[in-house]
């Protein structure tokens, strides 16, 4: 049986609104949590980018049951990864067994701001996988010393762990990338219902570990209200390709979804009150292959999603995801 999860989306909300999501989540029987982890924003009118692991320390100590996870942290430019194993060990420790370490390769609008150079796809897989193999060895709990090609750590210890490790869950967005997360994470992560990715990452060892995709949607009261919302809230949904990855401020993203029309956003979307859209695409990512799904509502109204979801759309899930 699949899983049904739910995005704190950390561009969009101040840290208390993110933690009481949570809470909400977890009273309405979502499974778990997802939240991003980004130093800004797409673009202005979100508003928001808190630091994810305050955020999480607030999350542990208002919930009790709920699977939490990041969605996704970048260890190999903005914060170094044997922080990173601190950070996570100690959330993990906070939430026993409900916490999974969600990462990706990053993106150059959060990655960028050290100063430190951002280098291309193929060199930045190497450091990622050099950082989650430090990651691991920092997890056992020994004194580590480490002189590789991109990261140094010497006579270093993390004294806080949790009795069982967290998950390392890796994010893919093509065949390359998944066969990278079949072979070292725990699980996968995308953000597309493509059955290619989900097939790479099972081909190359992922076998049948966990698979996340998240589903982008805005309900509102009418169609045309919630994609007037995407438009203004989350415009970057409809850029293709590697551009989200590659462009390098809040300011340039601003200028690149000038491309991107009402119309894109509708059909990149999932849009308004009738739950046939939404539950016609929940089925896609089940047809794809993924076993947990977290569903974004873009925009302030939240509680407008949480109503719609118990009354219109809970009791009409496809048959195979609670």
């Amino acid at each position: 049986m699949a899983k049904l999860g739910y995005t704190l989306s950390s561009e969009e909300h101040q840290p208390n609104a993110l933690v009481e999501q949570a809470v909400q989540a977890e009273a309405m029987g979502f499974s778990f949590v997802s939240i991003s982890d980004h130093f800004h924003p797409w673009v202005s009118t979100q508003g928001h980018s808190p630091f994810v692991w305050s955020v999480l320390g607030g999350v542990a100590n208002a919930t009790s049951q709920i699977q939490v996870g990041t969605g996704v942290t970048c260890p190999i430019m903005r914060v170094h990864p044997a922080i990173l194993a601190q950070a996570a060990a100690t959330i993990a420790a906070m939430m026993e067994g409900r916490f999974y370490f969600g990462v990706g390769t990053g993106e150059n609008l959060n990655e960028h701001i050290l100063g430190d150079r951002w280098v291309p796809y193929d060199l930045r897989a190497e450091m990622f996988e050099e950082a989650i193999q430090l990651i691991r060895e920092l997890w056992k709990g020994k004194v580590t010393s480490h002189w590789g090609e991109y990261f140094t750590v010497e006579d270093a210890r993390l004294y806080t762990l949790p009795e069982t490790l967290p998950p390392i869950m890796v994010a893919a967005a093509g065949p390359k990338s998944a066969e990278m997360a079949g072979r070292i994470g725990d699980g996968l992560i995308g953000t597309a219902p493509d059955a290619k990715v989900v097939q790479a990452f099972r081909e190359a060892g992922g076998g049948d570990k966990p698979r996340y995709g998240q589903l982008t949607v805005c309900w509102a009261a009418t169609r045309e209200e919630a994609v007037d919302t995407a438009y203004k809230i989350w415009p970057n949904a409809g850029l293709k390709g590697s551009l989200s990855s590659e462009v390098r401020t809040v300011v340039h993203f601003e200028q690149a979804v000038k491309m991107v029309s009402k119309e894109d956003i509708a059909k990149a979307v999932v849009c308004g009150p009738d739950p046939q859209p939404y539950i016609e695409e929940i089925q896609k990512y089940l047809d794809a292959g993924f076993d947990h799904l977290y569903i974004h509502q873009v925009g302030p109204d939240q509680a407008g999603f949480f109503n719609f979801f118990e009354r219109d759309l809970r009791d009409h899930l496809p048959a195979g995801i609670r």
